[in-house]
């Protein structure tokens, strides 16, 4: 499958596939996103894997549309999922890499979330899976417009059974372990929250997948009545890798493939009940993953290919996702989108479909209804599109043609495969120069044409001095005027107890 597409629309393709980009001929629309953890690009069939088979999502792809470059706001978890909820990039809201145990901060409660947006037009709300934007009382979902929440609070490797943490403490029983046990929450929009389990172990772990499918499914089950907003963060692929009995061995891949196949297996299941309640003309499921693959973990690690790098990085191979959307009469079946969009843009565009007013305060996504929708000449709405990572760091600026890289340092395995067994290998530190790359030709990030298009440069020059006034830039060391504060915990606020070890 080539990996860009220009997709001609025509207004004879809408006559015979019923699209529009109008919103008000479907009354509330269900919304639907599932987000996997650190997805490769390549790590589906519509995207190029061949190792073992993914149905489920060629199937969606075969009846919805693929978007070849669909990017999020940062190659690390917690930055990642606070920018698809607020339809900010996560600079801006003050949420940057991956919150821990110990972390004490979380999503601002005064910032507009997907799952508020929804509630504010009737919607019923809930999240199955990997919560990780802060996981004391005042952060969880049930403070930020989710009437239903089950799920891990962080990442499934801050954990004391971690294989890496196993294999340390094999070498000195009394090597200390920097995790607290995992434990699973469930939280109600009238009850609070309730830890209901403490420790989660490993055969826990291994029905996660299915656990967070079924609730979804009887979330979709009981609201034939009212429309229904659903997020479905898996924890997997992240490491440590679980699937489970079912799917052990089913890939003949490894456990990567397995866990990739069980992940299908799921999205199988959400499409099935959407259809099974009739409500596949009037519902939008979208595909995606929080950032690219953690590539030190080599075998227990997805693909990029031909992207550059992996998570962890700005180069496309860390925030460039494969995504998919599925809705039947609306988005064109078996079609692709080369055009730039991002998981901030989510959050206006189910504005736009559900009539709900835009956050008062200021967001950075924009409407891409109409490229959803195979609209005729539908462009990317980003003139520029802001790479930060780290504490802040704009290491690069892109159109939907150019990207220009700024000097900064950055992980490599440069060349070497990752470890085995769950166990990664130490990344490299390597030196970014200026740099400016064609990505229609040059997708893979490898030939700097910085030369040649004096113009493109000052263009994008330009628009990273509008990025640092506006939200900062720690490599020149400044700040910006726009940057609201993440959620802190004051002294009277609950903490939640874990178990540490």
């Amino acid at each position: 499958m080539p990996l860009r597409l220009v997709f001609a629309c025509t207004a004879l393709f809408h006559i015979f596939s019923g699209t529009t980009t109008e919103a008000a001929d479907t009354a509330s629309p269900n919304i639907v996103v599932i987000f996997i953890d650190d997805m490769g690009y390549a790590d589906i069939n519509p995207f190029g894997a061949t190792a073992y088979q993914t149905p489920n999502l060629n199937r969606m792809a075969n009846e919805g549309r693929i978007f070849t470059d669909f990017v999020v706001s940062s190659a690390v978890c917690s930055a990642s999922r606070s920018a698809l909820l607020t339809g900010c990039y996560h600079t801006r809201i003050g949420i940057r890499g991956a919150l821990g145990p110990k972390s004490t901060t979380g999503l601002n409660p005064a910032e507009t979330t997907l799952a508020e947006l929804c509630r504010s037009r009737g919607y019923s709300t809930a999240i199955y899976g990997k919560w990780h934007l802060g996981h004391h009382p005042k952060f969880l979902p049930n403070q930020h417009g989710f009437d239903e929440y089950y799920g891990i609070p962080y990442s499934n490797d801050m954990w004391p059974l971690h294989p890496a943490a196993l294999a340390k403490r094999a070498q000195d029983p009394k090597a200390a372990i920097p995790w607290a046990a995992l434990p699973m929450i469930e939280t109600t929009a009238a009850s609070g929250y309730r830890i209901t389990n403490e420790n989660i172990q490993p055969a826990d772990q291994e029905q996660m997948t299915k656990q967070f499918t079924q609730r979804a499914v009887n979330f979709i089950k009981g609201n034939t009545e009212k429309p229904f907003f659903l997020y479905l963060p898996h924890p997997m692929v992240h490491v440590p890798l679980y699937a489970s009995e079912e799917f052990q061995g089913k890939s003949g891949a490894g456990t990567f493939g397995d866990v990739v196949m069980e992940v299908d297996w799921s999205v199988g299941q959400i499409l099935d009940a959407v259809e099974d309640i009739g409500a596949e003309r009037n519902t939008l499921v979208v595909f995606t993953s929080d950032n690219g693959p953690w590539l030190s973990y080599g075998t227990h690690s997805g693909r990029a290919t031909p992207l550059r790098e992996g998570k962890g990085t700005m180069f496309e191979g860390g925030y460039r996702e494969p995504t998919i959307m599925w809705w039947k009469g609306k988005i064109p079946a078996g079609t692709e989108c080369d055009q730039l969009c991002s998981t901030i843009d989510l959050l206006p565009t189910v504005a736009k479909l559900i009539g709900a007013p835009l956050p008062a305060h200021k967001i950075d996504g924009k409407d891409i209804l109409p490229l959803m929708t195979g609209q005729a000449n539908a462009k990317s709405p980003h003139d520029a599109f802001y790479c930060y990572y780290g504490g802040g760091q704009l290491q690069a600026i892109r159109n939907e043609q150019f990207k220009l890289v700024f000097p900064h340092s950055y992980r490599t395995l440069n060349g070497h495969p990752g470890g085995t067994g769950g166990i990664p290998i130490g990344y490299q530190q390597a030196k970014a120069t200026l740099s400016l790359f064609d990505l229609n030709e040059d997708v893979s990030e490898t030939t700097n044409i910085i030369e040649e298009h004096p113009q493109v440069v000052k263009q994008l020059m330009a628009a990273a001095e509008t990025a640092r006034a506006d939200l900062g830039d720690t490599l020149q060391k400044r700040k910006g005027n726009g940057v609201r504060k993440a959620g802190t915990l004051d002294a009277q606020d609950e903490r939640l107890p874990l178990l540490w070890q």
